[in-house]
C-alpha cells in the first residue's frame, strides 16, 4: 500500500524536486500540490493524503496557519512534517507546537526526505534532540510549567518522556527501560492524554519548556 502525500509550497522547483524525490519509491507517491496554505484544507478533503509537506512560509496562509486549521477541522487528519529552510526558526518552532508531526530541512538528502515521509507515516514523530533544545531555548514561552505539574506524571512515565525527549523509538525505550514495547506504549500514550499534546513532539517540547527535561551540554 502506497503512502500518498500532499506537497505544499510556494516554491515551484522545490516541489518539482520533492515530486521526484518521492515519486521514485515504488511505496510513496505524491497526489496532489498546492502553493499556499489556504489551498490545503479542500486539497485534503478530496485526496485524503497520508503526509502532508508543508512549507512553513508562504504569502498568504503560512504553514502554522494550516497545519491548526487542519488539526481542529479533520476528523482524521494527515500527518504533517514541516519543510523549512532554516532549522532554528520560530515558524518551524510555532508549527511543532501547533501539532506538526517534525520538521524536514530543504537541504536534506533524498534518502533522508523518503525516511521522514516514512517515520510519520508510520504514526511517529520525527524529532531532532539538538534542534528541539536550540528551538526551545530561542523561542520557549516557558508557559509549559503548570500544566506539567498539573499533570502528575508516574515516576514511570517521567522516565519515558526523558526518553522521549533524547529521541527514542518506543523500541529503545523498551530496551532501556526493561519493558515490553507495549508497556511503553501505555506509558506514552498516558502521558500524552496528561500533559494534553496531540503528539510526542508537543509532549517533549512541552518538557523542555518547563525545565523537566534540561538540555545536555553536547549536540
Amino acid at each position: 500500500m502506497r503512502i500518498s502525500v500532499l506537497l505544499v509550497d510556494d516554491d515551484e522547483l522545490i516541489r518539482i524536486g520533492l515530486r521526484a524525490i518521492i515519486d521514485a519509491q515504488p511505496d510513496l507517491a505524491v497526489v496532489g500540490e498546492a502553493v499556499d496554505g489556504a489551498e490545503v484544507p479542500p486539497l485534503v478533503a478530496r485526496l485524503r493524503p497520508d503526509v502532508v509537506l508543508m512549507d512553513v512560509r508562504m504569502p498568504a496562509i503560512d504553514g502554522i496557519q494550516a497545519t491548526r486549521h487542519l488539526l481542529a477541522t479533520s476528523a482524521d487528519p494527515p500527518r504533517i512534517l514541516v519543510v523549512t529552510t532554516f532549522e532554528n526558526d520560530e515558524y518551524v518552532y510555532e508549527a511543532l507546537r501547533a501539532g506538526a508531526h517534525g520538521f524536514l530541512l530543504k537541504r536534506a538528502r533524498p534518502a533522508e526526505v523518503v525516511d521522514a515521509i516514512r517515520v510519520v507515516a508510520r504514526g511517529e514523530s520525527l524529532l531532532f534532540p539538538a534542534a528541539v533544545r536550540r528551538l526551545v531555548a530561542a523561542y520557549g514561552r516557558g508557559s509549559a510549567g503548570d500544566r506539567l505539574r498539573r499533570a502528575r506524571l508516574t515516576e514511570r512515565e517521567g522516565e519515558v518522556l526523558r526518553l522521549m525527549a533524547t529521541g527514542l523509538s518506543n523500541q529503545e525505550i523498551a530496551a532501556e527501560l526493561v519493558l515490553g514495547v507495549e508497556t511503553v506504549k501505555t506509558h506514552v500514550g498516558n502521558l500524552l492524554g496528561k500533559l494534553g499534546a496531540r503528539d510526542r513532539t508537543q509532549a517533549v517540547i512541552a518538557a523542555y519548556e518547563a525545565g523537566f527535561v534540561v538540555p545536555s551540554t553536547d549536540g
